[in-house]
């Protein structure tokens, strides 16, 4: 056999080999807005699950195997949302971190659900999510009617005989957290002035802002995202405006202080404690900023849905999603957010929510800390 026959011989043995090991790697999936208004938080998403992939395959992968990660975008778009999970189900994908807004998440759920797919979401936070009784669903956050009640408790202690309004974007997120917050308000005898709703997406808020001057709000509640939540402010201050505003979790981006500029300083949201201040994150938020990310809002709690999974396919001997969601809910997780244990529906058992407040210069600290 001559030379040039065995060099491509061994070519073809080395391909073939290429060829199986990448046919061995082990794809999961992320999903979630990578782009449209709320692509900030799909990037946030995604910085996390590639530097959990990552960091997971340094130590060995997952059972023998390395992962691959497949990206999806959903646009926080619910008929884009399910196309998606369908998308990834027909692939045989075992699991996927999202979605980000919950009323992708909700749709996105059910076809993970009839295609055998584990989802954990990272970020939506409506009830809803894990009240169906669906086998295959978890999250790594908090619920809104746990965020609408530190919320609520704020605003009843330090705006006690003022006026409040309440806003919602009618998403299945912004309705629902502002319904929670109010519904809190009220059992505690707080009744708010004004509740008032409007669409997503839309950019001129002047009719409301208006409204919000006529009945002298001193507050306002505002259950959406980051986007129109920045457009009512920067509105309410070129209006003399002094009223605070306050919002939820989709408030934990630094894109919200790229919209509205000096004039986010004074403006409450709440969220988690900050995850990046946790013993637990130290190292990893060392390799994100060694590679230029800050790694706030959901990025770690990407990282850490992604940490769940893999710890409990290890734990299960298996990636059989069934098999993976009963070793979930069997145990405790240790994560980069901290230990974590879940419920017979899917949502943790640690739950804690702080409020933040933005200062001028385009950061956010905890005001009160022992708020939960």
């Amino acid at each position: 056999m001559n030379s040039l026959k065995l060099i491509g011989l061994a070519f073809g043995a080395s391909l073939a080999l290429s060829s199986a090991a990448m046919a061995q790697d082990l794809t999961v999936a992320v999903a979630g807005p990578m782009t449209g208004g709320e692509s900030a938080f799909g990037r946030q998403m995604k910085n996390g699950a590639e530097q959990a992939v990552g960091d997971i395959n340094a130590a060995g992968g997952v059972l023998g195997k390395k992962l691959a990660l497949d990206v999806e975008d959903d646009a926080c778009d619910p008929k884009q949302a399910r196309s998606v999970a369908e998308k990834i189900a027909s692939a045989r994908i075992p699991f996927v971190a999202g979605h980000y807004c919950s009323s992708s998440s909700i749709p996105a759920s059910e076809a993970y659900a009839d295609g055998n797919v584990l989802q954990i979401t990272p970020a939506s936070t409506n009830p809803l999510f894990t009240e169906r009784k669906l086998w295959n669903v978890a999250r790594v956050c908090g619920r809104d009617d746990q965020q609408g009640l530190v919320a609520a408790e704020y605003i009843a202690k330090n705006y006690k005989g003022k006026n409040v309004a309440i806003l919602n974007d009618k998403t299945t997120y912004g309705k629902g957290l502002a319904d929670e917050t109010k519904k809190a308000l009220n059992k505690v005898g707080f009744t708010e002035k004004m509740f008032e709703s409007y669409n997503k997406g839309d950019k001129d808020f002047n009719a409301i802002v208006s409204r919000l001057k006529r009945e002298n709000i001193d507050l306002v509640y505002v259950g959406g995202y980051h986007q129109e939540s920045g457009l009512i402010l920067r509105q309410m201050r070129d209006q003399g405006l002094h009223t605070v505003l306050m919002a939820g979790d989709a408030l934990a981006d630094k894109e919200f202080a790229s919209i509205t500029g000096p004039a986010a300083e004074g403006t409450l949201f709440t969220f988690g404690p900050d995850p990046r201040n946790k013993p637990t994150a130290k190292s990893i938020v060392e390799r994100f900023k060694a590679k230029g990310i800050d790694p706030e809002g959901y990025t770690l709690y990407t990282y850490a849905a992604m940490q769940v999974w893999s710890q409990a396919a290890a734990k299960a001997g298996t990636t059989d999603p069934k098999k993976v969601m009963d070793t979930i809910k069997g145990a405790a997780w240790d994560t980069v957010i901290g230990k974590m244990e879940f419920d017979s529906k899917g949502d943790i058992k640690q739950v804690d929510y702080v409020v933040y407040k933005w200062d001028a210069k385009g950061n956010y600290t905890e005001i009160n800390p022992k708020a939960s």
